[in-house]
C-alpha cells in the first residue's frame, strides 16, 4: 500500500495510504494559550478509514488526538488547562507552548514517511524552557495495520534543573498522566483496555507494562478498531506505569513520571521513543500482543 505525504506549508503534514488519510500532523496550531499550544495528530484513522482520535472534547478541551503533553515541568504546565496544586486544580498563568521552529526532515517513499522538526518550549511569559528535536515515522505492516514511531530529544535550556511530574507526584492519587497521550472517540467509552497480563478496565490504571492497548467500537458502523502503544526499552522508568481510562472516556498514556518525578538538569537532554500501532478490527486478548510486536519491530528498525 503506497504511502504519500502532503505538506500544507507552515501548518501541517498529512500522511495517506492509498486513498485513506491516516493522520494529519498539525505542527503549527492556532490553539488558545490556556490549552498549552502544541503539535498534535488528528484525525487519526485506520487503513479502513475509521477515525480513532478525538479533538478538543468539551470535557477536556486541551486533549488533542495524539499529542506529547506534560502537566508538570518545573513550574510550567505544557498539558493545558488548570494545574493541580495542594489538593485542587487551579488556573495559573503557567500554560506554556511547544512551538514549531524548523522542519528538518520531510521524506516520503511508497513504504515510509518521515517528518522531523525542531521546537521551542517556552513559558507563558515567553522565557525559554526546552529545545526539542522530534521525528515521526510511518510504515504500513499489512492490509489492516500501520505503525507510527515518535522520537523526541528534549534539552533543558531554562538555566535551572527541571523536575518532570504529574498530578500524582503532587498528591492526587492515581492521576499520573503526562507524556504521549491518546484520546479516543466517544464511542470507545466502555471499551476494553488490554495489557500484556490480560484485558480489563480502569482497574489497570497505574500498572507497569511495556505496552498497553485499547479495543474499541465505532458508532454508525458497529465495527471495531485497536490502538496499541509501545514504550521503548531505553526510555526513562521503563516499563512505565500507564494512565488508561475507559469508564469516563477512552485514553492511553505511557507515563514515565506517573508516581515519581524525574530530574532533567540544566543543559542535559532527555530522549524518549514510542510506537503507536493502529489496526482495523478487534484482535482479541490473544491477537493484541501480536500488534504490540509490530510496534517493537518498528522501534528496532530505527536504532
Amino acid at each position: 500500500m503506497t504511502l504519500q505525504a502532503t505538506h500544507a506549508l507552515g501548518r501541517s503534514v498529512a500522511v495517506t495510504a492509498g486513498d485513506v488519510e491516516l493522520f494529519t500532523y498539525t505542527y503549527r496550531p492556532d490553539t488558545p494559550v490556556l490549552e498549552s499550544p502544541k503539535p498534535y495528530l488528528h484525525p487519526v484513522r485506520t487503513l479502513g478509514g475509521a477515525t480513532v482520535s478525538l479533538f478538543r472534547p468539551h470535557d477536556h478541551v486541551w486533549h488533542k488526538g495524539i499529542a506529547w503533553s506534560l502537566p508538570h515541568v518545573g513550574e510550567h504546565n505544557f498539558w493545558g488547562g488548570p494545574t493541580y496544586v495542594e489538593g485542587e486544580y487551579v488556573q495559573l498563568a503557567n500554560n506554556g507552548s511547544a512551538t514549531h521552529r524548523e522542519m528538518t526532515t520531510l521524506s516520503a517513499t511508497p513504504e515510509r514517511v518521515e517528518v522531523g522538526h525542531t521546537l521551542d518550549w517556552t513559558a507563558q511569559s515567553g522565557d525559554p524552557v526546552i529545545e526539542e528535536s522530534r521525528s515521526l515515522t510511518t510504515t504500513v505492516v499489512d492490509d489492516t495495520t500501520w505503525v507510527l514511531v515518535l522520537e523526541t530529544a528534549m534539552t533543558n535550556v531554562s538555566g535551572v534543573a527541571l523536575w518532570f511530574g504529574s498530578p500524582t507526584t503532587k498528591g492526587r492519587e492515581n492521576a499520573g498522566y503526562g507524556g504521549l497521550f491518546w484520546r479516543g472517540p466517544r464511542s470507545f467509552t466502555g471499551g476494553i483496555i488490554q495489557s500484556p497480563q490480560g484485558a480489563g478496565g480502569d482497574e489497570l490504571r497505574g500498572t507497569r507494562a511495556e505496552w498497553f492497548g485499547f479495543r474499541g467500537r465505532h458508532d454508525e458502523t458497529g465495527e471495531h478498531s485497536t490502538i496499541v502503544m509501545v514504550d521503548d526499552t531505553a526510555n526513562p522508568q521503563h516499563p512505565p506505569q500507564w494512565f488508561a481510562r475507559t469508564e469516563q472516556f477512552a485514553c492511553l498514556c505511557p507515563a514515565p513520571f506517573f508516581s515519581e518525578e524525574v530530574e532533567l538538569p540544566a543543559g542535559e537532554t532527555m530522549r524518549l521513543r514510542y510506537a503507536v500501532v493502529v489496526a482495523d478490527g478487534d484482535h482479541g486478548e490473544n491477537g493484541t500482543p501480536l500488534l504490540a510486536s509490530h510496534g517493537r519491530l518498528a522501534l528496532a528498525a530505527r536504532p
